[in-house]
């Protein structure tokens, strides 16, 4: 059982994806079974398909070749009999664009991969718009987003983008899920060049 005192909380796993993981998980169905191991912990194929609103046959078979390139495993603490319990193999997947650049398909998922990201937060985004007259006047003050607009070299920007993990991370393992009033929220974190025409 994991150990939520978030002074004894594990560092997360990571896995940088190879070429082969990265062209395993550029697909739809893929991407939210591991997210939904990520953020619910566990699971069976049943489980999973009825929370994606999917079939178990088409669950099961994308776990499997998410298990191919240990991406997924097996958790055989939690099987009984034929049911079988999936859980994510790393808490964070890293990358840099670049580490694809000898391989076209591995450069093509990895593009498809950071195009369904932008689409993830334009989806999460909308969500909020149409509900956050549901939530309280302190949570519609702290969700939300801004941009800054700088001239920095790209080894500066690399430093800052590290720093900033560091602090998302900071306070990933100083979170506690008790504390009155917690949610579970995602945090993205993007840069991108300012647009031509307002250079």
């Amino acid at each position: 059982m994991e150990n939520d005192d978030p002074g004894t909380r594990p560092e997360p796993r990571a896995v940088r994806i190879d070429h082969r993981q990265v062209r395993v998980l550029a697909h739809p169905l893929r991407m939210r079974l591991v997210g939904a191991l990520r953020v619910k912990g566990p699971a069976t194929a049943t489980a999973l398909a009825e929370l994606l609103g999917t079939n178990t046959g088409a669950t099961s078979y994308h776990l499997r070749q998410l298990a191919e390139v240990g991406l997924v495993v097996e958790d055989p603490d939690r099987g009984t009999g034929r049911q079988r319990w999936w859980r994510a193999a790393h808490d964070v997947t890293n990358w840099e664009p670049t580490d694809f650049d000898d391989d076209p398909d591995a450069r093509a998922a990895i593009e498809w991969i950071q195009g369904d990201q932008v689409r993830l937060l334009v989806e999460h985004a909308e969500r909020w718009f149409a509900a956050q007259h549901e939530w309280s006047p302190a949570w519609r003050d702290a969700f939300g987003m801004g941009d800054s607009f700088m001239t920095i070299p790209p080894a500066r920007l690399e430093a800052l983008k590290a720093d900033l993990w560091q602090v998302l991370e900071r306070y990933r393992t100083e979170a506690d899920p008790a504390e009155p009033d917690a949610e579970q929220v995602q945090v993205f974190l993007a840069a991108y060049p300012l647009i031509q025409e307002m250079r």
